[in-house]
C-alpha cells in the first residue's frame, strides 16, 4: 500500500473490490448526512427499501436549504423529515440550527471515519481528517440501510503546502489557487490530500474551507491530516474523545503532486460564471458592486465572521451596497452575539440572516437586474443567485468585508493592517436543536403533506434505445442548468411531476413540454456534463420525462452515478469530434444496448436516422453499474438482491 492518508482510510473501510485507482470498490459508511433539498427524496427512497432502522454509526437529517416558507410545501417537508428521523433512528437538526456542513464539522466529524452526504460539499469534513464524499440521495439511502457505497477508487493528488499566509490572504485564496491549477474538471477521478509544513499554520475551519471547495474541481474528496490543530478544534467543541492522529506514511507515493507556496499567494477573485475563471484582486479591483453576501458552508465559521465583524466595526456599509450575512450555525450566531461581533455587523448596516444556506442556493437575496454581487460562496454559475443576468464574483471574507464598506471591489491590502481576531478559549455547547430519534419507533406516524408525491420508478431497460435528440448543450453544464434551484422550484423537491416541468428551464424553457410530446428521447452534451451540486433531481426529473440516455464527451462523477441510479444510460462519444455532427431534433437509434451491457461489450453504434451517419459511442461502467442499468435503476436492483444492496456484483 502506498500509504497516502486517503488510501489508508479507504483500506480500513473497503469491503468489496481492491482499492486500485480506477477500479470500482464498495466501502463501509460510518456516518451519513442529508439536507432538506435532497433529504426528502432520500428518505422516500429509504422507506422504499423496507429497512426498519438505519444501520450506520450515525445519520443526521439537516434542514438548511428550504427554510424560506412562502407556502406550505417546505414546512410540510420539514414535518416529514422530522417524523422519518424519529422513526428510523436519525438525528434531526431543526431549521435554524445551521448549515449541514458547518454543524457536522462542529458536532460530529470523527477523524478516520467515512461520511456520505447527499450534498456535493460533504468533503468539508475532510478539514477534520474525515473522509467525506458527496453522492446522490439514493446512494445515501442504501448506505443508511447497511449497504456499501460504490465508487471508482480515486487517484490521489498530494498538494504540498509551504510557508504561511501573508496578511489579508486567507484559506479561500488557497483553494481558489488549487482550482486555478486544476480547473472545474481537472480533479475528476482524483482525491486531493493536503500535506507539508504549511498545513500546521491552518486551523480546522480554514482547512474546511479548502476541502469544501475542492468539490469545484470535480474531485471525489479532499482531506487534511488529523494533527494537533484537529485536537484543539475538537477540544474547543468538547469532543476531545473523538480525536486521533492520522497522517500519510512518510514514504507515501502520490499519483500526482504540486506545491502551493502560501507565502506567495495573493487575494484572488473568481469572476462570472465559473469558480475557475480566476484573477488577482489587483487586476479587477474598482468594480462597482450592488450586493455583498457573506456566509454559506464555505465561509461562515466563527473565525470568518469575527474577521468580517472586526472589519465593519465603527464603519458603515456603503450606501449603494446591500450586505447580507448568513452565520454557518446557531453556535456561531450565539457566540457572535455574546462577544459583541453581532453588534458591529448590525451597527454597520448589515442584514443578518438566519443560519442557513439562503442566498447560496438562490433561496432569497437575489441581486438586482444586471447586478454585481460579490459572495464568499463556492459557486457562481449563471442564474444560480436567482437573477439570470447578475454577475457573481467569489471572494474571501476579507475582500467581501472591505468591499462592502468601499462600495467597489477592493484589494484589502490597501486599507492597512488586518484585524487581529481572538477566538474564545472554549465554546458554549447547546445541542438542544438536534432532536434524538423516538424511543418507540413503532408509535411514530410519518407525516406526509400533499406535496409529497410517490417516487417515480423506471422499468427494466429495453433492448434498443430510440428517440429524438431533445437538446444539445455544451461543456461544463451544471446541475443548476439541468434542474435549477431557487425559491420557486426548491419547494417542489418531493413532487417530481411538478419539478420535472422545470428541467433545463434556464437553458430552454420548452424542454419539458417537448420531452413529454416526444415521449422522451436523448440529451447530447459536451465535456463535464452534470458538474456542481449532487442533486439527483437532475437525473430523476429527466427520467420522469422519458430521457433514455445522455450522450456526452465526459461526465461529472456524481451525476454520472445518479444517471445510472435512475436508469438513464450515460454514453460517451468515442470520438469527441462526433459531438459536432448531432443536432437537436435528430432521430437516434442505438441497438442491442441491453445485450451489450449484459456482455460488457463497450462498443455501440448510434445511428443518426435523420442525417444518415453512424457514430461510435461507449460507456465507462463496471459490472455493478451495468446490472443497475439493466434493472432500471438502483432501487430496483437493490430490491432484487435482497434489500440493502450490500454487494450486487
Amino acid at each position: 500500500m502506498k500509504g497516502t492518508l486517503v488510501e489508508k482510510v479507504v483500506a480500513k473501510h473497503c469491503e468489496d473490490g481492491k482499492p486500485v485507482p480506477g477500479e470500482e470498490i464498495g466501502i463501509r459508511i460510518d456516518q451519513t448526512l442529508t439536507q432538506d433539498a435532497t433529504g426528502t427524496l432520500a428518505y422516500l427512497q429509504f422507506e422504499a427499501l423496507g429497512v426498519p432502522r438505519v444501520k450506520t454509526k450515525l445519520s443526521v437529517s439537516y434542514v438548511d436549504h428550504n427554510t424560506l416558507q412562502t407556502g406550505f410545501e417546505n414546512f410540510d417537508d420539514h414535518l416529514y423529515l422530522k417524523s422519518v428521523a424519529s422513526k428510523y433512528g436519525i438525528l434531526f437538526s431543526r431549521p435554524g440550527n445551521g448549515i449541514c456542513h458547518q454543524v457536522h464539522l462542529e458536532r460530529f466529524t470523527v477523524p478516520g471515519q467515512t461520511l456520505l452526504g447527499s450534498d456535493s460539499h460533504t468533503p468539508t469534513a475532510g478539514g477534520a481528517g474525515m473522509l467525506g464524499i458527496g453522492a446522490g440521495g439514493l446512494d445515501v439511502a442504501v448506505a443508511m440501510g447497511g449497504g456499501l457505497f460504490y465508487m471508482k477508487m480515486p487517484k490521489v493528488v498530494g498538494v504540498e503546502l509551504r510557508g504561511k499566509l501573508r496578511r489579508w490572504v486567507s484559506a479561500k485564496d488557497v483553494v481558489l489557487e488549487v482550482i486555478r491549477r486544476l480547473s472545474v474538471k481537472g480533479g475528476v477521478g482524483y482525491a486531493l490530500e493536503y500535506k507539508g509544513k504549511g498545513v500546521k499554520s491552518l486551523s480546522v475551519p480554514e482547512r474546511a474551507t479548502i476541502t469544501n471547495m475542492g468539490t469545484e474541481t470535480g474531485a471525489t474528496t479532499s482531506i487534511f491530516p488529523s494533527d494537533e490543530n484537529t485536537r484543539q478544534f475538537l477540544r474547543f467543541q468538547k469532543r476531545i474523545g473523538d480525536w486521533k492522529p492520522l497522517s500519510p506514511d512518510k514514504d507515501a507515493v502520490y499519483d500526482k503532486t504540486f506545491e502551493v507556496d502560501l507565502d506567495e499567494l495573493e487575494p484572488l477573485v473568481a469572476r462570472p460564471h465559473s469558480p475557475d475563471n480566476l484573477a488577482r484582486i489587483s487586476d479587477v479591483e474598482g468594480l462597482e458592486i450592488d450586493q455583498v453576501a457573506i456566509g454559506s458552508c464555505t465561509n461562515s465559521s466563527l473565525k470568518d465572521l469575527m474577521t468580517v465583524a472586526s472589519i465593519l466595526k465603527g464603519k458603515k456599509v456603503h450606501p449603494h451596497v446591500s450586505l447580507v450575512i448568513s452565520p454557518g450555525s446557531r453556535q456561531v450566531l450565539a457566540e457572535l452575539a455574546r462577544n459583541g461581533s453581532l453588534d458591529h455587523m448590525i451597527e454597520a448596516g448589515a442584514r443578518v440572516l438566519e443560519a442557513t444556506c439562503g442566498p447560496c442556493i438562490g433561496m432569497g437575496q437575489a441581486p438586482p437586474s444586471c447586478g454585481i454581487s460579490i459572495r464568499t460562496f463556492n459557486r457562481n454559475f449563471e442564474g444560480r443567485s436567482g437573477t439570470k443576468d447578475a454577475q457573481v464574483y467569489l471572494v474571501s471574507p476579507e475582500i467581501a468585508g472591505v468591499s462592502a464598506i468601499k462600495g467597489v471591489l477592493t484589494d484589502p491590502r490597501r486599507v492597512g493592517s488586518p484585524p487581529k481576531i481572538r477566538l474564545p478559549q472554549s465554546m458554549k455547547i447547546d445541542d438542544s436543536m438536534i432532536l434524538k430519534p423516538g424511543r418507540n419507533p413503532e408509535n411514530v406516524e410519518i407525516i406526509r403533506g400533499p406535496n409529497i408525491r410517490p417516487l417515480p420508478i423506471r422499468g427494466e431497460l429495453s433492448e434498443d434505445l430510440s428517440g429524438e435528440v431533445l437538446i444539445v448543450v455544451g461543456d461544463n453544464v451544471s446541475t443548476d442548468h439541468i434542474m435549477p434551484a431557487g425559491a420557486k422550484i426548491l419547494p417542489l423537491r418531493s413532487n417530481i411531476p411538478a419539478m420535472a416541468e422545470h428541467v433545463f428551464e434556464p437553458v430552454d424553457p420548452t424542454f419539458a413540454k417537448r420531452a413529454k410530446d416526444k415521449n422522451g428521447g436523448f440529451i447530447v452534451a459536451g465535456e463535464n456534463y452534470g458538474q456542481g451540486s449532487s442533486r439527483e433531481h437532475a437525473a430523476l426529473a429527466p427520467m420522469y420525462l422519458g430521457v433514455k440516455a445522455v450522450v456526452a464527451k465526459s461526465f461529472a462523477r456524481i451525476h454520472e452515478a445518479n444517471l445510472v441510479n435512475f436508469g438513464i444510460v450515460p454514453l460517451r462519444f468515442k470520438s469527441p469530434q462526433d459531438y459536432d455532427h448531432v443536432r437537436q431534433g435528430d432521430e437516434l437509434h442505438i441497438g442491442q444496448v441491453k445485450q451489450a451491457l449484459e456482455e460488457g461489450r463497450q462498443a455501440l453504434t448510434c445511428h443518426d436516422v435523420t442525417s444518415g451517419i453512424e457514430i461510435e459511442v461507449t460507456y465507462v461502467l463496471g459490472e455493478r453499474f451495468r446490472k443497475i442499468l439493466i434493472a432500471g435503476g438502483l432501487l430496483n436492483h437493490t430490491k432484487s438482491i435482497g434489500g440493502s444492496g450490500r454487494s450486487g456484483r
